[in-house]
């Protein structure tokens, strides 16, 4: 098969569909023989090898009109002009207009701009709501990272259903322990640390690990920091006029965006990943954190148990005891914490690039999807 992959996500550093696509597409060219890929991108990297074929086309994001002449005109003319035989859309944005005869395949993350309208801008909500439905009945194949998200995804439209696979995505091979003073003086980590890392906004519930952070240095007598990596996202205000007011604000570190480099050290010096989100359709960080050997003390909803399995120490995001006693009992406990970690390893292990893409090939090409009619809801 020739198969397109819309590549617009190795271009910029949105999160964890950066990450995905990233980890698909060498994944793909270094374990998939039989097929034929394009990548369709904003510019070419000339890192990957020559015999990848690669489209550049220019794309304007902040100019609406140009950006919706691209996915909707000049990428289906390409389409066509390529004779490709499917199209793998891992950011489940592409264009519509395609013959029925090329597969669609669309990968879901999340479905947060539809469940919690509240953490999201009021474009990206318009966009989901007027585009998904439409994206969705004209794939041929669904993919989803986790089976929480395939759930929503049948709860909210439920004609997907049968067209829907589940495949969780592999941890990238870079993150492993890693132990490195340079990288704690380099950011001018001085002592233990509880480490977050993701976007500063009200989804990964930040408040709630600031008043745990205070209630635990208020029961422990030694100094121990709080790690902060990640930029600032979408309603930020209210963390950072929390902050402010911490009675522990000088032992808070906020490192904003961490480089690629120094993250496994990040992970494998903290006493523990603290990830409290509310919600995540996968939660990637928590894949990394235990592939570098760390701790996990994580929220217990949405997709979070499915990663961190019986690794993972969780609570009930909006039980602030909750996550206090994880945080005393891996201070207090040292057994509990060496079993933790060497069980983080061994979790980790189990997400493999090399499998997601078997399963990937496999759910691509069975014969038997096709978009077809759809219910109505």
């Amino acid at each position: 098969m020739k198969i397109a992959i819309l590549a617009d996500p190795l271009d910029n550093q949105s999160a964890g569909v950066h990450a995905y696509t990233k980890g698909l597409v060498n994944a793909l060219l270094q374990c998939d023989r039989s097929n034929e890929y394009v990548l369709i991108r904003e510019k070419k990297d000339p890192a990957l090898p020559s015999t990848v074929r690669q489209i550049a086309i220019l794309n304007h994001r902040f100019l609406l009109l140009f950006a919706a002449l691209r996915l909707f005109v000049i990428i289906p003319l390409i389409l066509r002009w390529l004779r490709v035989d499917a199209v793998v859309e891992p950011a489940h944005f592409g264009p519509f207009n395609l013959p029925r005869h090329i597969r669609r395949i669309t990968v879901i993350h999340d479905l947060t701009p539809l469940l919690f309208p509240q953490y999201h801008r009021r474009h990206s909500q318009l966009l989901q709501r007027f585009l998904l439905r439409r994206i969705l009945k004209k794939a041929h194949l669904i993919l989803t990272v986790s089976q929480h998200t395939s759930n929503d995804l049948d709860q909210l439209f439920p004609f997907s259903r049968p067209k829907t696979v589940v495949i969780p995505p592999g941890c990238d091979p870079f993150f492993q322990p890693v132990i490195s003073k340079a990288v704690l003086k380099k950011w001018q980590i001085d002592a233990p640390y509880f480490l977050f890392v993701g976007t500063v906004e009200p989804r990964k519930n930040l408040l709630m690990l600031l008043r745990a952070y205070r209630r635990f240095r208020e029961w422990n007598n030694e100094r121990v920091l709080l790690l902060i990596a990640g930029g600032k996202g979408w309603k930020y205000r209210s963390f950072y006029d929390e902050l402010a007011q911490h009675p522990y604000r000088k032992d808070i570190h906020l490192a904003g965006y961490v480089d690629k480099q120094d993250l496994p050290a990040f992970y494998t010096h903290a006493l523990a990943l603290v990830y409290p989100s509310l919600y995540e359709g996968f939660g990637l960080p928590v894949l990394e954190a235990m592939a570098c050997g760390a701790v996990v003390i994580c929220s217990g909803r949405s997709s979070l148990p499915e990663v961190g399995g019986t690794a993972a120490l969780y609570f009930d995001p909006e039980d602030e005891a909750g996550l206090l006693s994880h945080m005393q009992a891996i201070v207090q406990n040292e057994p509990l914490a060496e079993e933790k970690k060497a069980l983080s390893l061994q979790q980790a292990a189990a997400f493999s690039w090399e499998s997601h893409v078997r399963l990937f090939i496999e759910a691509i090409q069975a014969p038997n999807r096709s978009p077809g009619p759809t219910q109505k809801q």
